[in-house]
């Protein structure tokens, strides 16, 4: 028999699994129970609550012991709720907490500056493209294509290197009365050629030669460029700038290349008023002048030495001859001088990447140039380049080699001249002398 309630026996009571009771009526003392960890699925993952305040003292447990008690809130060890240790927990095994890091101070990944750079880059590298073909564009339509030297007929054989004939004419076209007074030009109807020179651009450097407008030329057969009648030659001799006054860009190509046997390959031309335009919209070019000169014609009054000329003052200077002796030949000799020096000072790094001086530049002169139809913007700036190079050290600047003088007209030294164009055509040094 046993004195406890119904039912318990001493096997109900194997293992104490409830503890002891029963037979003494005394209660038990009062026991500590072990915190038990029951494995199951890990805590889902949530943003740490808030840390409380911590009272003064020693934290107290649930059973208000002290934190030497064998109960563990958390707290004594560092452990964020929701965050398990490295390995554990639903990220993934990054022991982060399952945070995301984004900001390096924060302690995630740098930015990618390697990206961006490359990024930054591809867009200058379009914005560039896009600039570069819509100024192309603009000022390719810019240029005035009206010489059509398919109309010249008998024309010489190619040679090597390129031929550009350079016509600077007294064009007013565009020109106020106010404009013609300031620059002394007069109003005289039409155009005629006020200088010729021929640039030849080759593997040997640049050579530019100059043709007085006074040269004795004779004026071959040649195709009307409005009629397409053919007119026959009539054997006479005259002032070579005279057959631009006959029928315009195409007789003064077809006169050149007779007289000459040289192959011109590309026309171009340029009236007063841009020509001025041009100076002053690179805001001058400075020269350096030998001696003073002045005349009222030209509106030339120069002293010597280093000065800047602006677009009034260079085309005075390219015109003046009566103020010389040698008259046409002089005035040649300085508009070789202005005109590399012009190209020399416009080419540099300060007018081509400054959009506010190129602009200007290319509107000024493309307004007012003609050339002929096959003349391109790469062509047109092969001749620019050229021209700088001619006071480079690289070119040879020349007047025609002459021979005297016939009724006040410049006879050409024909010797001189075949062996000087068998040296361009060849594309070889030039070693003819002008005199």
């Amino acid at each position: 028999m046993n004195d406890g309630p119904e039912g318990w026996s001493d096997d109900n009571r194997s293992g104490d699994r409830y503890g002891r009771g029963g037979r003494n009526d005394q209660p038990e003392g009062a026991r500590v129970m072990r915190h038990v960890q029951r494995p199951g699925t890990p805590p889902q993952q949530r943003p740490a609550p808030p840390r409380p305040r911590r009272p003064a003292g020693p934290p107290q447990n649930a059973a208000g012991h002290g934190a030497d008690a064998g109960y563990d809130s958390g707290y004594n060890t560092g452990q964020v709720y929701g965050g398990g240790g490295r390995g554990q927990g639903g990220d993934g095994g990054r022991g982060d907490g399952g945070y995301v890091r984004g900001n390096p101070a924060q302690g995630g990944p740098a930015p990618d500056w390697g990206r961006r750079i490359k990024i930054g880059a591809l867009s200058l590298v379009v914005v560039v493209l896009v600039v570069s073909i819509g100024t192309y564009f603009w000022a390719d339509s810019k240029l005035k294509r009206e010489v059509d030297l398919s109309k010249v007929i008998e024309r010489p054989k190619e040679g090597d290197g390129t031929n550009y004939l350079i016509v600077g004419s007294d064009s007013r076209e565009g020109m106020t009365d106010e404009d013609k007074k300031k620059l002394h030009t007069g109003s005289a109807e039409g155009k005629r050629t006020d200088s010729m020179m021929i640039l030849h651009d080759g593997s040997n450097g640049p050579t530019l030669i100059s043709l007085p407008r006074d040269s004795n030329v004779e004026i071959p057969s040649f195709k009307g460029s409005d009629s397409g009648k053919l007119y026959p030659g009539r054997g006479r001799s005259t002032k070579l700038n005279a057959a631009y006054a006959m029928d315009g860009p195409e007789l003064l190509v077809r006169t050149i290349e007779f007289n000459t046997g040289l192959r011109i390959d590309h026309y171009v031309e340029i009236g007063f008023g841009g020509f001025a335009q041009i100076v002053d919209a690179i805001g001058g070019v400075e020269l350096d002048i030998p001696k003073a000169f002045k005349d009222k014609k030209s509106g030339a009054d120069f002293q010597a030495g280093k000065q800047t000329l602006n677009g009034e003052q260079s085309l005075a200077f390219v015109r003046t001859r009566y103020a010389f002796a040698e008259a046409d030949l002089a005035r040649t000799k300085n508009q070789q001088k202005f005109l590399a020096a012009l190209a020399s000072q416009t080419a540099t790094p300060s007018t081509i990447l400054n959009p506010f001086k190129l602009y200007p530049t290319m509107g000024a002169g493309l307004d007012t140039l003609i050339v002929d139809e096959d003349m391109s913007l790469w062509d047109l700036g092969q001749m620019f380049f050229a021209m700088k190079g001619v006071t480079g050290g690289d070119g040879t600047s020349m007047n025609m080699p002459m021979s005297g003088f016939s009724g006040g007209n410049v006879v050409w030294d024909k010797a001189k001249v075949k062996q000087l164009v068998e040296q361009l055509n060849k594309d070889e040094k030039i070693t003819v002398s002008e005199n």
